[in-house]
């Protein structure tokens, strides 16, 4: 298998990929309240901020906009071992509460059961 060097705007459009997340919560499902990027890799700044500012414009309606400047990002030149450039992304979204509403139903069933 040959593996290739990812570009910025690759690893950003994977950062925010609902399929890409930690948890079983649909970010579309609720809106960012804050959110960070943290590039890892000899990349332009400038194509970051671009490439992040671009993101919040198409998707505007995914993000409060009572928090102004609520997404962050940073670039460290030193890239993890072994790839050239990798990212990290750390959103705060209300989807969530999709995920804590099924764990809520699940742990009251079980518990009326006495499982």
């Amino acid at each position: 298998q040959v593996y290739r060097s990812l570009t910025v705007p690759e690893l950003t459009q994977q950062m925010w990929d609902a399929k890409n997340m930690m948890c079983a919560a649909d970010p579309r499902h609720g809106r960012y309240l804050t959110a960070s990027a943290m590039f890892r890799g000899r990349m332009s700044t400038k194509e970051v901020d671009e490439q992040m500012l671009n993101v919040q414009n198409k998707n505007s309606s995914y993000f409060v906009e009572w928090i102004p400047n609520n997404v962050k990002s940073s670039v460290c030149d030193i890239p993890p071992k072994g790839l050239k450039m990798a990212s990290t992304f750390i959103g705060n979204s209300t989807s969530i509460q999709e995920m804590f509403r099924r764990v809520s139903e699940q742990f009251t069933a079980m518990s009326r059961r006495k499982a």
